[in-house]
């Protein structure tokens, strides 16, 4: 107000102090001394000395009391506000807004944006243009404008689920700050030194800008989850945070791949900046976690996702060497366990069990492995033939056995008899190392040692389709893995042995790694991850679509077009090309997190920079009110105190029960005054405004917390009613913010609900008066105002995840897209749609029944009702918004006159349908009615 740090919400009532002087007089006004009758009984009683005397006039100081117990109830009613100073800026050129827009900033992004706003609204004020510039634009060029688009662009940022590199930005903003040596730089950051935080500082350092950057940091810095371990006794989880003054305690929670809940686990970091959580469950509930979050964390972050190679699955392995019971720890079978302990449930048949394939067939594994087992025939073949079929994964090394025997149709290739033998007395070649991966093999990123090297293979026959088949290699060219699907299930043929008989490669850390993607094949039915053919063009074929993406604070949806598919194998982590989320088909996904397994989360470091470094917060207005309520009953304490002591009252002991009962009332009236949640529970009562509503039609709005959008909802539907009353019947008293927990919402036939994205989610209790009164007949206009952000076919953006968690606990009837023949569009004004700040949103409303054959052509078209719910994203009020001079308060998108005098009437037609429902239709309709009446 005038820019003065205290407002008044009614300022009206301030018109009151004026009657103070008229109270003055009014309270030190003394009756007339009374008349007096001489009685001759009464000379004893007049001449004894009374003991207590009463002042004939009230004391002044009583009388200046009682006037400012007055004027600060005057004060209080008149809603007093304390803005807070606005934010300074240095330099006297351009705002440019720097913003850390990675998952780091998703928990306390409402408090960013605030304070960015707040410095707009200051840049807007002294006049000067302004850039708001997120780091994961990189290089894109920066461009000064005017202060409100500046705002309109930072209302459509979102964070990235990735952490950018920030360094990326500082040619863009080093070019800005050579265009505008006297710019003022302001840097959002996060906290974190991850993303080159302090590369980037000191590039802001080197700049030269007329006054030092400033940059805001926050208390805080978030909690972030780094992977998951699914271990033999329990699912664990790793934590980290950047210092100790994080959340020391919390909790996760784990979902399916719908989204359910499975379970939870507490975490407890102490003074430690990493911890781990594990969740103590069935392997069977383990392996159907799709998803971890910090409960209560909503950031990308905070979120870790789980795929197949996850799953912690049943191994059972079925060795065919004699020597297993001599020397045990020598045998395929100990080398087989030790490397896949980690990753998998193992389990070795017994030696000397009848049908050994049988038996471990038998407990259901995902995988089967074959150490040196030759022919495979009988019941044996038919199950893993079955086995096969139904998704598994057969396993085989090689050895003396499969090298000497007669084959059979359970080897992924056509084998050579004999094997071939490398540095031994009658052989010329030397031991072979291995070739690196190709693409299309499972095993590619993983590093090939140089010191594992293969003293003896099977050979396969040279084939057409011995390459597609071929996973990995030798250097010179002969296969070492290969494999071949057959049914749903997989053949994976080791050419060497799983001791170390033929090779070093059991004891080596590349064995551990190739068994463990290989068991993380078990059970999948697709082929996205196999290598049927090899070359660049098969490689790129098998690239993994995405398939649902993260957003930055932490929720599932469609993915955005800039997503890239990731190739086969890929165990990177989110970028702008590659966001965290689920990739390939709904049956074998694979999962991207933003985080690595070994992530640490290093706070930033800005020591010993030319930095003007201040704490991130929001200035938020402070009501007066109840400070001043609870002053004037203090004020009344004392004046009802002075009054008992002036009249006697206090004297030898007498008026304690007085003094007693007005300090009893004071307690009362402070826990009266004291704030109270905005949500409250219960039937609320009755308010003077509420029978003002019952008599006189007003509109509403639902109060979203943010102050902006408040006060446009206020405007746009004060502006709207003007309207009303100019052009229709209907004069309209002035709108109000309501409260569904609180206020009683039968009063309002129709409500505006501005959805905010960061807004808390109302409790049951509001939840379900908003479900009464939508079913008792009222109609309430959600509108998410993300026209500009929300694409047909892309994911949901935040405000529309929000209001589906609304609606989730509302009986919502069928929407649709408001048809051209609804009466809604033609209760005043003939339109086409609803249009608002944006004009290319949707509209949608309850969906009315096929119109019967004989009123196909009908003008238009009605239900037995009036749809209770209306949503659109056009953002209506700030289309309708106007100041006290009728000057519009935004601009519109295209924009134009004829934009905004039909968003008027969009308005006009949402009210005059919400009150006369289906008047309109019936009254295109009476010649009809009337000839039924006639008969």
């Amino acid at each position: 107000m005038l820019g003065l740090p205290l407002a008044f919400t009614v300022p009206a009532v301030l018109s009151a102090l004026v009657l103070l002087p008229a109270l003055y007089y009014l309270l030190r006004v003394t009756p007339p001394r009374p008349r007096q009758i001489p009685f001759p009984p009464l000379k004893l009683i007049l001449d004894l000395k009374p003991r207590e005397e009463k002042p004939a006039r009230t004391p002044p100081w009583l009388l200046l009391l009682r006037l400012a117990v007055a004027s600060v109830i005057i004060l209080a009613m008149a809603g007093p506000v304390w803005n807070p100073p606005p934010a300074t800026l240095a330099g006297k050129g351009p705002l440019l807004l720097v913003i850390d827009d990675g998952f780091a900033a998703a928990p306390d992004w409402t408090t960013r944006i605030a304070a960015a706003t707040e410095r707009l609204a200051e840049a807007g004020r002294r006049g000067t243009t302004a850039a708001v510039v997120p780091v994961s634009d990189g290089v894109r060029q920066i461009l000064p404008t005017t202060a409100a688009r500046a705002l309109d662009r930072l209302r459509s940022l979102k964070p990235v689920p990735y952490l950018p590199d920030r360094t990326a930005a500082l040619p863009a903003i080093a070019a800005a700050v050579a265009a505008y040596p006297d710019a003022g730089l302001v840097w959002i950051a996060d906290g974190l030194d991850n993303g080159r935080g302090r590369a980037f500082a000191e590039g802001l350092e080197a700049l030269k800008t007329a006054t030092p950057p400033t940059v805001l940091v926050g208390a805080t810095t978030p909690v972030a989850l780094a992977g998951a371990d699914n271990k033999p006794d329990a699912l664990a989880v790793r934590l980290i945070r950047a210092d100790a003054h994080a959340a020391a305690k919390g909790a996760l929670k784990a979902y399916d791949l719908k989204g359910l809940p499975i379970g939870g686990a507490a975490f407890d970091f102490g003074t430690a900046t990493a911890t781990e959580a594990r969740f103590a469950l069935p392997v069977e509930l383990r392996n159907s976690i799709a998803s971890v979050a910090v409960d209560g964390d909503a950031s990308a972050g905070a979120v870790t996702l789980l795929d197949g190679r996850w799953k912690r699955r049943r191994v059972e392995i079925v060795s065919g060497e004699t020597a297993d019971v001599s020397q045990p720890l020598l045998s395929p079978g100990f080398f087989l366990q030790k490397a896949l302990a980690p990753y998998a449930d193992v389990h070795e048949v017994r030696s000397g069990t009848p049908d050994p394939i049988v038996a471990g067939l038998d407990e259901k594994p995902s995988v089967l492995i074959l150490a040196d087992v030759g022919q495979i025939t009988g019941p044996a073949h038919e199950r893993l033939v079955r086995f096969l079929d139904e998704g598994g994964v057969l396993l085989r090394f090689a050895g003396s056995r499969l090298a000497g025997g007669t084959g059979d149709d359970l080897e992924p290739v056509t084998l050579r008899r004999g094997g071939r033998t490398f540095g031994g007395a009658l052989s010329w070649d030397k031991p072979k190392p291995l070739a690196p991966f190709d693409r299309a093999s499972p095993f590619y990123g993983l590093s090939v040692p140089t010191d594992v090297t293969i003293t003896r293979q099977v050979l396969a026959e040279p084939d057409a389709g011995l390459a597609g088949r071929t996973w990995a290699q030798l250097d010179d060219g002969t296969p070492l893995v290969t494999a071949e699907k057959r049914g749903k299930g997989k053949i994976v043929l080791f050419h060497v042995t799983a001791d170390t008989t033929w090779s070093n490669l059991p004891l080596s850390g590349l064995f551990v790694e190739m068994l463990r993607r290989v068991v993380a094949l078990g059970g999948e039915t697709a082929a996205a991850t196999s290598a049927e053919a090899g070359g660049k063009a098969e490689a790129d074929a098998t690239a993994l679509a995405p398939n649902r993406i993260l957003d930055g604070f932490g929720t599932l949806g469609s993915p955005p077009v800039t997503a890239k598919p990731i190739p086969p194998g890929f165990s990177g982590t989110g970028s702008s090309d590659h966001p965290p989320g689920f990739y390939g088909p709904a049956d074998a996904l694979v999962a991207v997190n933003a985080l690595a397994p070994d992530a640490t989360l290093i706070p930033a470091d800005f020591a010993g920079l030319r930095i003007d470094r201040q704490m991130l917060k929001a200035a938020q207005p402070i009501d007066l009110r109840a400070a001043l309520l609870l002053l004037a009953f203090a004020g009344f304490l004392i004046d009802t105190l002075a009054t008992l002591w002036l009249g006697g009252g206090l004297v030898a002991g007498r008026g304690r029960r007085a003094a007693t009962a007005a300090l009893l009332a004071f307690g009362l009236l402070t826990l009266a005054a004291a704030p109270h949640r905005a949500w409250a529970a219960g039937d609320p009562p009755v308010s003077k405004r509420d029978m003002d509503s019952a008599v006189t039609t007003r509109l509403a709005y639902v109060g979203s917390g943010d102050p902006t959008v408040d006060e446009t909802s206020l405007l746009g539907l004060k502006t709207l009613s003007r309207a009303l009353a100019n052009r229709t019947s209907l004069d309209p008293g002035e709108p109000v913010e309501v409260d569904p927990g609180r206020d009683e919402l039968a009063f309002y036939p129709l409500i505006y609900w501005p959805v905010v994205a960061t807004a808390p989610q109302p409790p049951p209790e509001a939840v379900a008066r908003l479900a009464a009164f939508m079913k008792n007949g009222g109609t309430i206009i959600f509108d998410t105002r993300d026209a500009l952000s929300s694409r047909s076919g892309g994911p949901p953006t935040a405000e529309g995840l929000w209001l589906q968690t609304l609606l989730a606990g509302v009986d919502v009837p069928e929407l649709e897209p408001v048809p051209r023949d609804h009466v809604i569009t033609k209760t005043f004004y003939l339109i086409d749609g609803f249009v608002g700040r944006y004009a290319n949103g949707q509209t949608w409303v309850q969906a009315l029944p096929p119109a019967p054959p004989e009123q196909v052509n009908r003008p238009a078209r009605s239900g037995d009702s009036v749809s209770p719910i209306v949503i659109t994203s056009n953002d209506l009020a700030a289309g309708w918004a106007t100041d006290p001079a009728g000057d519009p308060l935004y601009p519109l998108v295209p924009g134009g006159n004829r934009q905004r005098e039909l968003s008027i009437r969009g308005g006009i037609n949402l009210v005059m349908y919400t009150l006369t429902g289906n008047y309109k239709a019936d009254q295109v309709h009476v010649r009809d009615l009337l000839e039924r009446l006639a008969h």
